[in-house]
C-alpha cells in the first residue's frame, strides 16, 4: 500500500451532505482534514451546527476532524477526496465547473504518493478524460508512478437515518492496483457492509448514472400512469396495492421528482449518449414526464376547487423541500408546482418544518410562511406535498385546520384515510 494508517492523511474537498459525515467517520481511523470555500458552512460546523440536517451536533463536537476554508490546510494531506456537487446548467447540460476548480486546486498539492478520490456523481469517462488531464498540468509528478487517481461514488440519500456512509455498500475504482488497495483498505475501515471492486473507473461512474437514472425512469412510469388512472377514474393507490401482491413487482409510487441526485444524474448519461451520436429516448421520456408533472398536480388542484366551490385565497402547500424528512430546497419542483397554481389565480400560503431556518433562501418573497400549529378552521384547501414526518405524525391537528367544507390533497397518499382526504 500506499501509505501505513498512522502516515494517512485525507483531505475531504466539500463540505455538504456528503462530505461532512464521511469526514467525520474517517476521523475516526485517521487525521482528517475538511476544506471548504464556505466560509459561513464552515462558521456553522465550527458550532456543531449542520444545516443539512445530516449530523447531529453531538457528533460534531466529538469529531477530531480539522476542518478550514483556508486551502492551505490541504498541505497536511496526502489523500484527497473530492465531494463537491456536480449539477446541470439551463441546457440540461452537465455542469463540471466546481468539479473542474478542485481538480486544478489539488493539481498545486500534488507530491509524491498521492491519492486523490473522486466521489462527485458525473458521466462514464469524466474522471479520466477531465479531471486526470488536469491534475496531469503539474509537470512535477507523474501520473500512475508518483501520484495516482480513484473513484468510488457517493450513494448518500439526503434524510435518510438508517442508511448512511457506513451502511451503504462502498464501490471502489482505481487508476492502479497500488492505488486501489490504498483505496479498499480507507473505506473499509469505516463502511461496515462491505466494499464492491469495480474492474474499471468508466465502470463506476456508469453504476452510480444508472442508479438514480433507473429510480428516475421507475416513478416517471407511476408518474404517467396516475395522470391515466385518474382520467378513467381508478385509485392508482389501489391499483399498486393489487400489483404489489407479486413478488417481482417494483412497489414506486408517483411524485414530484427534484433535488440535486434523481432530477440531474440521468442528464450525465444523455450527455454521453448523444457524445456517441445515440439517442437515449427512454430515459429522457421520463425525465420529460417528471419533468412536466406538476403541471397535472396544478390541474387536478384547480378541479378540486372548482368541483368542491373552494376558495382559490384559502390555500395551504404543506411542504417545499425536495423530498421528505429533508432540509434542502435545491431543485424541488413545489417550486415549479407553486408557479403553475398562481397563474391560475390561486393565493397560496406555505408551511415546511424546515422553512424557517432557511427562509432567506425562499424564492417567494410575497408568499407567506405559516406557523400551521397557531390556526384551526383557516383553509379550504390544503395540499400535501412533501409528506415529512411532522405531518403523518399530526394529521388530527391538520385536518383541525380545514373550515367546514375544507379538504386535503394527499396526492403521494401517505395519510390515513379519511373522507376529507383525496388521495391517488
Amino acid at each position: 500500500m500506499l501509505f501505513r494508517d498512522i502516515d494517512t492523511k485525507i483531505a475531504v474537498i466539500g463540505l455538504g451532505y456528503v462530505g461532512l459525515p464521511l469526514a467525520v467517520e474517517l476521523a475516526k481511523k485517521f487525521q482528517v482534514y475538511g476544506f471548504d470555500i464556505n466560509k459561513q458552512r464552515i462558521k456553522n460546523i465550527k458550532q456543531n451546527y449542520d444545516e443539512t440536517g445530516e449530523l447531529e451536533k453531538k457528533k460534531l463536537k466529538k469529531t477530531s476532524a480539522i476542518i478550514s476554508s483556508d486551502e492551505k490546510i490541504l498541505l497536511n494531506a496526502n489523500v484527497f477526496i473530492v465531494t463537491v456537487p456536480t449539477g446541470i446548467n439551463k441546457k440540461n447540460l452537465p455542469d463540471l465547473r466546481i468539479l473542474k476548480k478542485s481538480s486544478t486546486l489539488l493539481s498545486k498539492y500534488i507530491k509524491k504518493k498521492t491519492l486523490i478520490i473522486y466521489e462527485s456523481t458525473v458521466y462514464p469517462g469524466c474522471t479520466e478524460e477531465i479531471c486526470i488531464p488536469i491534475l496531469k498540468k503539474n509537470k512535477k509528478f507523474k501520473y500512475n508512478k508518483d501520484f495516482f487517481v480513484g473513484y468510488s461514488p457517493e450513494r448518500i440519500s439526503p434524510g435518510d437515518k438508517k442508511r448512511n456512509v457506513t451502511n451503504i455498500t462502498k464501490i471502489v475504482s482505481a487508476s492502479n492496483k497500488k492505488a486501489l488497495k490504498q483505496i479498499k483498505h480507507i473505506y473499509s475501515k469505516i463502511v461496515k457492509s462491505g466494499i464492491y471492486v469495480a474492474p474499471s473507473i468508466k465502470i463506476a461512474e456508469a453504476a452510480k448514472a444508472i442508479e438514480n437514472t433507473q429510480r428516475d425512469l421507475n416513478i416517471g412510469l407511476m408518474n404517467e400512469l396516475f395522470v391515466f388512472f385518474n382520467k378513467i377514474k381508478i385509485p392508482t393507490k389501489e391499483v399498486l396495492k393489487a400489483a404489489s401482491t407479486k413478488w417481482n413487482f417494483l412497489n414506486f409510487h408517483p411524485g414530484l421528482v427534484g433535488g440535486h441526485c434523481i432530477g440531474v444524474d440521468p442528464y450525465y448519461l444523455t450527455n454521453k449518449y448523444k457524445a456517441v451520436n445515440l439517442i437515449p429516448s427512454i430515459i429522457l421520456s421520463g425525465r420529460k414526464t417528471n419533468n412536466d408533472f406538476h403541471k397535472f398536480i396544478a390541474r387536478k388542484v384547480d378541479e378540486i376547487i372548482k368541483d368542491n366551490n373552494l376558495s382559490k385565497k384559502k390555500i395551504l402547500v404543506m411542504g417545499y423541500s425536495f423530498k421528505e424528512n429533508c432540509p434542502d430546497y435545491r431543485n424541488t419542483r413545489v417550486y415549479h408546482l407553486i408557479m403553475d397554481l398562481q397563474k391560475k389565480k390561486i393565493k397560496l400560503k406555505i408551511h415546511d418544518p424546515y422553512l424557517q431556518e432557511n427562509k432567506d433562501n425562499f424564492p417567494f418573497k410575497n408568499l407567506s410562511i405559516e406557523s400551521f400549529e397557531q390556526h384551526q378552521n383557516k383553509y379550504d384547501l390544503i395540499i400535501l406535498t412533501v409528506p415529512h414526518k411532522i405531518y403523518l405524525k399530526k394529521q388530527n391537528k391538520i385536518l383541525n385546520l380545514l373550515t367546514n367544507k375544507g379538504l386535503i390533497y394527499d396526492f403521494k397518499s401517505k395519510l390515513k384515510n379519511n373522507k376529507r382526504i383525496i388521495q391517488f
